[in-house]
C-alpha cells in the first residue's frame, strides 16, 4: 500500500475562545493530489495552517513521514520536506523573479543545488524564465501564482501544500495553474490543496475532503464526490 505521507487526526483548533475545528481528520498518500473543499468559514485554511505550525492545535495530531510534527514551529517545517504556497500569491514585490526563487532555497547551502533548483522551476514555468529579471510585483496575478508555486518547489519537498491556488485569477490562468498542478502530480509530486473552485479541484484530485463548520462532512475519491448529489447540491451549486 502507498505510504501515508501526511496524517491529520482529530484536529481541534481555536482562535481565542472561538473553536473553529472540531476533530477534523485527513490523510495524504505519496503521489496523490488531495483537495479540501467547503464553504467560507468551514475551516479549510485553518487545517493546513495548523498542520504547518502557523496556527496551534488544541487537540489532535499531525504526522508527516511517520514523525509527529504537531505544533512544531513553522520555521522548522520546510526542512522536513513540506513546501507551502500561501493564499494571495504572496511574493517579494521589489525583488526579481530569480531572487524570489532563491528565497525559497534559503536552507540550501549548496550553490550548485540552488542553481539546479532554479533551472528546474524555469523548465516547469517557462514564463518565469522570460521574466526572471523583472520585479515580482510587476507580474500578472497568474504569473505571481506560478512564482509562489515555483518558490515552494525550490527545496524539492516531499509534499506541497497550496492554499486557494486559483483565488482571484482569470479563467485563462485558472486553467494554466490547474494544468501545472496536474503536471506536478505526473512528475511524482504529492499535493494537498484547499480550493474554493471545488469542481475543478475534485476533477484532478485522487481524493477529497468536504468540511462543514469545522467538521468532516464527506470523504471520498474526487470522482465520487463530483458524482455525489449531496456534494453537488451543497458545494458545487447544484451543477
Amino acid at each position: 500500500m502507498t505510504e501515508i505521507l501526511l496524517a491529520i487526526r482529530d484536529l481541534e483548533v481555536s482562535y481565542g475562545a472561538v473553536q473553529v475545528l472540531f476533530g477534523v481528520s485527513l490523510e495524504v498518500r505519496a503521489g496523490e493530489i488531495v483537495s479540501v473543499i467547503g464553504p467560507n468559514g468551514a475551516g479549510k485554511s485553518t487545517v493546513i495552517k495548523s498542520a504547518i505550525g502557523l496556527v496551534p492545535a488544541r487537540r489532535g495530531s499531525v504526522v508527516f513521514g511517520g514523525r509527529d510534527i504537531t505544533n512544531l514551529p513553522a520555521h522548522t517545517i520546510p526542512a522536513l520536506g513540506i513546501g507551502y504556497v500561501p493564499q494571495g500569491r504572496i511574493v517579494f514585490a521589489q525583488m526579481s523573479v530569480a531572487d524570489n526563487l532563491e528565497m525559497g532555497a534559503f536552507l540550501q547551502r549548496d550553490g550548485r543545488k540552488r542553481r539546479e533548483a532554479v533551472q528546474a522551476v524555469f523548465e516547469q514555468f517557462p514564463r518565469l524564465y522570460e521574466r526572471r529579471q523583472q520585479p515580482a510585483g510587476k507580474l500578472s496575478g497568474g504569473e505571481q501564482q506560478m512564482l509562489a508555486i515555483g518558490r515552494a518547489l525550490m527545496m524539492n519537498p516531499r509534499l506541497v501544500i497550496l492554499d486557494e491556488p486559483s483565488l482571484g485569477l482569470s479563467p485563462k490562468y485558472v486553467d494554466l495553474i490547474f494544468d501545472q498542478l496536474l503536471a506536478l502530480k505526473r512528475q511524482g509530486r504529492t499535493l494537498l490543496m484547499v480550493e474554493q473552485n471545488a469542481a475543478r479541484a475534485l476533477e484532478l484530485s485522487d481524493r477529497g475532503y468536504a468540511l462543514e463548520l469545522g467538521r468532516n462532512r464527506f470523504t471520498d475519491s474526487g470522482a465520487r464526490l463530483l458524482a455525489n448529489r449531496d456534494v453537488r447540491r451543497m458545494y458545487l451549486g447544484g451543477a
